[in-house]
């Protein structure tokens, strides 16, 4: 599919950029980004109070359809969360309440105004809520007007159904729903907002489908769907997650300096890649630093981290955390600007340095810390430490603090209390 030539700007930047890996009538979608304004939706349940990076994609998606002259809707999933999405997921999820919902959203809804530009014109990006139409529906009303659009044999064969079945793990009947409901958003956002494209990553390629076939069979109306590929890598890992857990987006959960470090540790053969999805840099300069070898790649690295924490951060964040990170890291110095972690100094002073790597999320386990000690990884004030089961002393703090470091590319600052 992305080997197409497109002429609008819109898919041209995608297919430029990565971004395709699916679509529903190429052709159709092209002509109606060349000849005027397409408005597309994404949708984010709110399971969090933040989203991740995994949603970066989808994000910067919509930020492109909008810098391509096009309008962006975010779809707020209050309703489809407390069904739960069953794709990719052995077991069923947490049901969450309302007010947990509501706070969820209240927490995710501030990041889209860093990618996107909000207001009342005719490309600017509307934020909504599915649960203000999915809530009305008695249950009779909305079996009766679209259960009879869905085939169960159909649904059997999506991935995010068949692969639970096969895997012999239970699927409620009412995850067996979401699908109903996400296409049912698209054919209220056709009818409310003319939204003819949604857009998400390739495993909700089965629900897309369901709500473009939706929206053509029951209002006879363009309807287009596009995915993103299933992001990893390049050593095959899932994007976004580490061994500390999820790199959220709020800096309540992640601070911009662990933020900067996340895109500055990415593998050498992820960092042209990541730049062209997660960055505006333009294409002729990532070429430039795909070129880079050996030590240099460490400078496109340092862009890219620098251009995707200023995205989602602002430029005087970044700034602090390059400086931090350098301070840190190439001159052995504190900065303030370092995650610090604060513990109770009976849970310090007589504790194992393995223990208290730990509990700065340094590393998953003891265990894992001992290893990284045993191998000249872990350190403590700059120096080296060779026994994980080193006790921690008063000794060791200085200006109030112990520095602790994981390898070469981790660091935290611990202050007892």
């Amino acid at each position: 599919m992305t080997d197409q030539a497109f002429k609008s700007d819109f898919l041209k930047t995608l297919q430029a950029r990565g971004y395709i890996h699916q679509v529903t009538h190429p052709t159709e979608l092209d002509e109606a980004a060349a000849s005027g304004v397409v408005t597309a939706y994404i949708g984010f349940d709110a399971t969090a109070p933040s989203l991740h990076v995994g949603s970066l994609i989808q994000i910067m998606m919509l930020r492109r359809l909008q810098q391509a002259g096009h309008k962006p809707i975010v779809l707020m999933g209050g309703g489809t969360t407390k069904v739960g999405d069953p794709t990719g997921k052995d077991a069923s999820r947490p049901q969450l309440t309302d007010e947990t919902i509501r706070a969820n959203i209240d927490g995710i809804q501030k990041v889209f105004a860093r990618f996107l530009t909000f207001g009342d014109g005719p490309t600017d990006a509307v934020m909504v809520n599915n649960d203000d139409w999915l809530s009305t529906y008695g249950y009779i009303q909305f079996l009766r007007d679209f259960g009879t659009h869905f085939t169960v044999n159909r649904m059997l064969s999506f991935d995010s159904v068949k692969l639970r079945l096969e895997r012999e793990q239970p699927m409620t009947f009412l995850e067996f729903n979401y699908m109903l409901m996400q296409s049912v958003d698209f054919l209220e956002l056709n009818r409310a907002h003319g939204v003819t494209l949604q857009m998400g990553g390739s495993d909700q390629w089965g629900n897309i489908t369901s709500g473009v076939d939706l929206v053509r069979r029951v209002d006879q109306k363009a309807a287009f769907g596009l995915t993103t590929p299933l992001l990893t890598t390049a050593s095959g890992g899932k994007m976004g997650k580490t061994a500390q857990g999820a790199v959220w987006l709020n800096a309540e959960q992640l601070s911009p300096y662990d933020y900067w470090q996340f895109w500055r540790n990415a593998e050498d053969a992820d960092v042209g890649r990541f730049m062209r999805l997660f960055t505006d840099l333009p294409l002729d300069r990532i070429a430039e630093y795909e070129a880079l070898e050996g030590a240099a790649i460490n400078d496109a690295k340092k862009a890219l981290a620098d251009a995707a924490t200023t995205l989602l951060h602002g430029k005087d964040e970044a700034d602090k955390a390059r400086a931090a990170a350098e301070s840190a890291f190439e001159k052995g110095q504190v900065s303030a600007d370092l995650p610090t972690v604060e513990l109770p100094s009976a849970e310090v002073f007589g504790a194992m340095i393995a223990a208290v790597v730990t509990k700065t999320g340094l590393t998953a386990s003891n265990g894992e810390a001992r290893r990284l000690a045993q191998g000249g990884g872990l350190r403590l004030n700059d120096a080296p430490v060779s026994d994980g089961a080193q006790l921690l002393t008063e000794a060791d703090v200085a200006d109030g603090v112990i520095k602790l470091a994981a390898g070469k590319k981790k660091i935290v600052l611990v202050r007892p209390l």
